[in-house]
């Protein structure tokens, strides 16, 4: 049961980041290229100094699973979803970012929860220390998602919606670990997270740092790197 109370504090950090957002909406709304960069930031910084990392001790082919990652997202994009144009006019299929973020940040989101159920298997101290480790970038989470969405022209409604289904699949992930996945393979978890840091990858890629090109802000490319450095910084001071 405290498995799933504490993916719940994480899962809250992510909708305080949405909210903040979402409060600031006038702001964020005229600003929002500055948080798809710094939203790009995050999500390299966590492919390659947090998930890939991890995904490489725990499995030896986990670079294949990084392409695979990358790969299945392309295929979302492009074939299914159709890819969101960069031009100046914008598109009918522009929200599509939004949709393939969506997606990438849920997965993700499962994950965190189901590291959080392996960790309070473990142990309780192992568990506490994972889930501050997920909870510290759930607050970046909440802001990347929110400002995607923002951007892609959502209302603030569905902003609101799509980050709690977001946020949610953390304690749904701890739930499943609780009950189904107790026993993964190392290697099995291994390969999910280089699947989602390939994901991660495709959508900074992609989706948002293409948008800088039309953009006149020049503080716009520098936000790309805050979200790097925040996130670098975090890691490291909690050893994330």
């Amino acid at each position: 049961m405290q498995e799933i109370i504490y993916s719940l504090l994480a899962a809250s950090a992510a909708m305080f980041g949405a909210f903040l957002v979402l409060k600031f909406h006038k702001w964020s709304e005229k600003n929002s290229i500055l948080i798809i960069n710094f939203a790009a930031g995050v999500m390299l910084t966590i492919a390659f100094t947090h998930l890939i990392p991890e995904a490489i001790q725990s499995n030896a082919n986990a670079l294949f699973f990084v392409l695979l990652g990358f790969l299945i997202m392309f295929f979302l994009q492009f074939v299914i979803l159709f890819h969101p144009c960069h031009d100046d006019e914008g598109c009918e299929t522009h929200s599509n970012m939004g949709i393939a973020s969506i997606i990438g940040l849920s997965f993700h989101s499962l994950l965190d929860g189901l590291i959080i159920a392996i960790g309070f298997e473990a142990d309780m101290g192992l568990g506490i220390v994972t889930t501050i480790a997920v909870l510290l970038h759930k607050l970046p989470d909440g802001i990347t998602i929110s400002g995607i969405l923002l951007h892609a022209g959502a209302s603030k409604k569905k902003i609101l919606n799509f980050s709690l289904l977001t946020a949610a699949f953390t304690p749904l992930g701890t739930v499943l670990g609780m009950i189904a996945f107790k026993s993964i393979l190392p290697s099995v978890l291994g390969a999910l997270l280089a699947a989602t840091a390939g994901s991660f990858i495709f959508l900074a890629a992609s989706d948002l740092i293409p948008e800088t090109h039309k953009c006149k802000n020049r503080l716009a490319p520098l936000t790309l790197f805050v979200g790097v450095a925040l996130t670098f910084l975090l890691e490291h001071i909690f050893s994330i």
